[in-house]
């Protein structure tokens, strides 16, 4: 293939096909849609270009983070990136011959394993888009288990993978309904007497959106008492600290993987976990690989369940997923690899440390206040502002703070990772104070 760089080049190419000009060749775009000309600048020499971009990055004003309500700022090692850049990685691509790709295949089994070791459960997915994607996946799975039309989902639920479940959802029958919050978790009383007959699954995410932890439980024995499933929405780090799913009985388990390893960049490539009990295994959807041992009796990863249409009959298929986001999986194994579970404890730790220490300097605060006080949280928490939060958060960008996600009226969603030193958490409150 070669580039018409000049009007020579385009005319001979446009010959070659029968047309006389671009416009001929593009005229059934209706023009409203046809991108006006780009009138790019002159050309730069790789030297001038490259001071622009400086000239360019030099206009950014980073904010110090305090974000997170759903994608989180964590300390990424540098060999996470070296030994995910290699050449044999790079090219991420699912392997239609998958059994010659055995190191690929390694790299999806050693995932599988650190999935299943960080939540406890019985089998775990070749990976999948995000954490909507993969807890729309485990839903849809219950409803096929039970039978039942009819799915409850936490208020605390995050909003992005509410709407996921309602696009997937909405043309299956199957009713979405919310269960009440008290003191910002699931009030288990009312879920109680909400779960009938007709529920398939429980959604409880753990942390929550609002950052509070559930009593997992207490929620899980009311859910299985009434027939339904267990649904787990987690943060792989506060696992390092937490109760796994599987101590509390969850049927699945699901989780955004971007925390681990995966750098926030704009919102994505995120990376969607599923894992679950061993007597759902054939509900899963994407791949699953397992070891074997070839006709030398030498071990050999092979996939074990391929419940994709990509795989198999498109009626059969437990979902129409294709993608597999194998290089940020990668990411995630070697992140927890070089941290090990010590490691993973001492990060989760240090999350748990900064967010409440962030807490206490911002309730000293004339006017400030948390809610749910009393409610356990992990690394984000809500507080209640004297003024519109929308506001705190256009007055603190000023200061150089991204001050928290903006909630409804006055309250403030509040995140603090590792990555806030104690410094930053002092400066952050005062400038909180002079607003």
């Amino acid at each position: 293939m070669f580039i018409a760089n000049t009007k020579e080049n385009q005319k001979e190419m446009l010959a070659k096909i029968g047309v006389s000009s671009l416009q001929e060749l593009l005229a059934q775009i209706p023009s409203d849609f046809l991108y006006p000309s780009l009138n790019l600048p002159k050309a730069l020499t790789e030297a001038e270009l490259t001071a622009h971009l400086h000239e360019l990055a030099a206009t950014n004003k980073p904010l110090k983070n305090f974000i997170g309500a759903g994608m989180y700022e964590h300390f990424i090692p540098a060999a996470v990136s070296a030994l995910a850049g290699r050449g044999e990685f790079l090219t991420a691509y699912t392997p239609y011959q998958a059994e010659a790709s055995q190191g690929t295949l390694q790299t999806i089994y050693e995932f599988q394993s650190c999935m299943c070791a960080l939540t406890g459960m019985d089998v775990a997915t070749a990976s999948h888009y995000d954490g909507a994607t993969a807890l729309m996946e485990a839903a849809l799975a219950c409803h096929r288990v039970t039978g039942r039309n009819e799915i409850i989902l936490s208020a605390a639920l995050h909003p992005h993978y509410k709407e996921v479940l309602k696009t997937y959802t909405r043309h299956l029958g199957i009713t979405l309904t919310e269960a009440a919050l008290k003191d910002g978790v699931v009030d288990a009383e009312k879920l109680a007497t909400q779960i009938s007959e007709k529920t398939a699954c429980v959604i409880l995410p753990s942390p929550n959106f609002l950052g509070y932890l559930e009593n997992g439980s207490k929620i899980s024995e009311i859910t299985h008492n009434k027939g339904a499933l267990l649904v787990a929405v987690v943060n792989p780090v506060s696992l390092g600290i937490l109760q796994t799913p599987a101590a509390y009985g969850a049927d699945f388990a699901v989780a955004e993987g971007q925390v681990l390893g995966n750098p926030m960049s704009f919102g994505g490539p995120a990376l969607g976990i599923i894992t679950a009990k061993k007597a759902y295994v054939r509900q899963l959807p994407g791949r699953m690989v397992g070891i074997a041992k070839d006709h030398d009796g030498k071990r050999a990863f092979v996939l074990t369940l391929q419940a994709r249409e990509q795989h198999i009959r498109r009626e059969k298929a437990a979902s129409n997923i294709c993608s597999n986001e194998a290089l940020c999986a990668l990411n995630a194994v070697i992140y927890l690899t070089l941290l090990g579970p010590a490691g993973l404890k001492e990060v989760a730790e240090l999350n748990l440390e900064r967010a409440h220490q962030l807490a206490e300097k911002i309730s000293q605060l004339n006017g400030f206040s948390l809610k749910n006080p009393q409610t356990p949280f992990f690394n984000e928490f809500v507080v209640k502002c004297p003024i519109s939060s929308k506001e705190i958060v256009e007055k603190m960008a000023q200061k150089g703070f991204a001050a928290g996600y903006a909630l409804d009226g006055n309250e403030l969603l509040v995140c603090a990772t590792e990555m806030r030193t104690e410094a930053d958490l002092t400066v952050y409150a005062r400038a909180l104070e002079g607003i």
